[in-house]
């Protein structure tokens, strides 16, 4: 048959990969594979089963992303038909800031023998926030020092991002610095691996490594302020030629061409940030319309036409996301992995057997329950912070909270109350951009969650008084990837010459947003106030219980390791 052309796209969340293959010109997904990551997240123990981690740490083992490519790819030609040469180019996103130590030829420290068994040489997940300490540290000397660049991350500089990452390493495993010819993102290790070269992206190397377009990075003197050693932290593991999104990395090398069934020089994009691609699959490529990637944790991206200053924001990059705009994050740690949380550890057998009697699963049947509820019936209110504040507050050192409960307080109470708490925290950020002068006209949101659970996202329009549009693809950064290779590929080979282009005939929504309720608006207006009241108790400074409690955990727990 008459064969069109194609794009593919791999977007790498926290517990999985998936690749989509989709029709160039329509946006069309032709066919969809998911991997789930062999090693999953590990939070306790290494592969061996024996190297126990202290709290706050989040591994992933290299191996896993590369299974992803050689099981997906393959299966998406098997189960579409569409041949080798009708693919004219890949792109990648990734969880960010997601990075790892190699050497020069992208080999990953942790597989080398002498390293297995070594925390520091695995990948660093997103959500590992054991550099809070360096973070902490690189703040203090940033505002003392009167480093402009922090009001560009909105006066803080998270324990996630790569710097305090790298700094840990530095500190705990000086043998784990001194062997890395190289610290990367993930998304950057990726495309060395299907082209051969290490080319970093510029909207990472923005959002997470302190990078500036017209300033580079922050002086060798602020680095010697942290640490004599991180002085030429630049010239010595942050190497590379940092290139925009919407860029070719380079073309597909012959041996990952054999391995993933696809043809040697193919077109491969700079890699992206999973938030930051699916923008444009929903159409978006102007100002003042905010997206929520909602999934394990949630993302918040929005253009902007100047640079300004947002206090809790995660970063402002020019050309971050869209050529020629200010590109603004912010973000929320813990939303999905919120309600797995209840379910795993606080839903009672009779719930389960309920769910299975029905034929449907746990999540759903708590929603069909929750969704009884009136605004308010509860009697609860919850801080989301199960895994930290990632903005405004931008402290990981914060833990959840969860208030007004009594013994007649059921599951599914509880179950919306963790919803409703992530709505109230997204409308602080938005309330935060707007107080800062960066307007948020609309809302738009994709993801899983977003396409699957209406109840959350009639919560969300009502705690936001606004209409919130849905992603039409199922798989919006997976799509967005595949955008970008498409713009790698260049108009003649049958892609685009830009990511505008791209979302025109690519990107869509579905037709009929979610629309307030006039009477839920106003009961979670008063709902909002007293969740913003507990928001500054808690996270300003005024009570610092949850940080003395997660001391004396951390103290005890490190203790435990020592005598293990």
């Amino acid at each position: 048959m008459d064969m069109g052309k194609y794009s593919i796209g791999v977007d790498y969340g926290t517990q999985s990969g998936r690749a989509v293959l989709v029709e160039i010109g329509t946006g069309r997904e032709i066919a969809t594979a998911v991997k789930e990551y062999t090693h999953g997240v590990m939070d306790e123990y290494l592969p061996d089963g024996v190297t126990r981690l202290e709290p706050d740490w989040a591994l992933q083992h290299p191996r896993d992303y590369l299974e992803v490519l050689e099981e997906t790819i393959p299966r998406l030609l098997r189960e579409s038909g569409v041949r080798p040469e009708d693919v004219i180019g890949i792109g990648i996103d990734f969880t960010s800031c997601t990075m790892l130590p190699i050497r020069a030829d992208g080999t990953p420290l942790c597989l080398e023998p002498r390293f297995e068994r070594h925390p520091h040489a695995y990948v660093k997940l997103w959500k590992h926030h054991a550099a809070q300490d360096e973070a902490n540290k690189l703040n203090e000397i940033a505002r003392e020092r009167g480093e402009a660049f922090l009001a560009r991350y909105g006066g803080k500089i998270s324990s996630e991002w790569m710097i305090p990452k790298i700094w840990q390493i530095l500190d705990e495993a000086p043998e784990i610095y001194d062997a890395a010819d190289a610290m990367v993102e993930a998304t950057d290790w990726i495309v060395m691996q299907l082209t051969g070269k290490l080319v970093r992206s510029s909207c990472p190397a923005g959002y997470k490594s302190i990078w500036h377009k017209r300033t580079g990075y922050p002086s060798p003197d602020f680095f010697r302020a942290l640490h004599p050693r991180l002085e030429r932290v630049v010239e010595e593991k942050l190497w590379g030629p940092i290139l925009p999104i919407g860029s070719r990395a380079g073309e597909l090398t012959e041996a990952m061409a054999r391995r993933i069934g696809l043809l040697p020089g193919t077109p491969v994009a700079v890699g992206n940030v999973d938030a930051h691609v699916s923008m444009p699959a929903v159409g978006i490529t102007e100002p003042g319309k905010m997206l929520m990637i909602i999934g394990t944790s949630t993302c918040h991206v929005l253009l902007g036409t100047e640079e300004r200053a947002v206090p809790g924001m995660c970063g402002v990059v020019e050309d971050g996301i869209i050529p020629g705009y200010m590109g603004y994050e912010a973000g929320q740690s813990c939303v999905g992995d919120h309600f797995e949380w209840w379910i795993e550890n606080g839903v009672p057998p009779t719930y389960w057997d309920e769910a299975r009697r029905e034929g449907i699963g746990i999540h759903e049947l708590l929603t069909r329950k929750a969704a009884k509820l009136r605004p308010g019936e509860t009697g609860l209110l919850a801080l989301d912070w199960w895994n930290g504040n990632r903005s405004t507050l931008v402290d990981a050192d914060l833990t959840g909270l969860l208030i007004g409960a009594t013994l007649a307080t059921k599951p599914e109470d509880i179950y919306r109350a963790l919803i409703e708490a992530t709505a109230f925290g997204t409308r602080m950020i938005v309330e935060t951009f707007r107080a800062s002068g960066v307007p948020v006209d609309e809302m738009y949101a994709c993801g899983g969650i977003a396409q699957k659970n209406a109840l959350m996202m009639q919560i969300y329009a009502d705690v936001l008084n606004m209409p919130i549009y849905i992603g039409a693809s199922t798989q919006a950064p997976a799509l967005g990837a595949a955008m970008f290779g498409a713009v790698a590929a260049g108009k003649a080979r049958g892609g685009y010459d830009s990511i505008e282009d791209a979302a025109r005939e690519m990107g869509s929504v579905r037709e009929k947003p979610y629309v307030p309720n006039p009477s839920a608006v106003k009961v979670y207006d008063e709902l909002y106030r007293e969740y913003a009241r507990l928001y500054d108790y808690f996270g300003r400074g005024e009570n610092h219980v949850m940080k003395v409690l997660k001391r004396i955990k951390s103290a005890v727990a490190q203790e435990e390791v020592k005598t293990c």
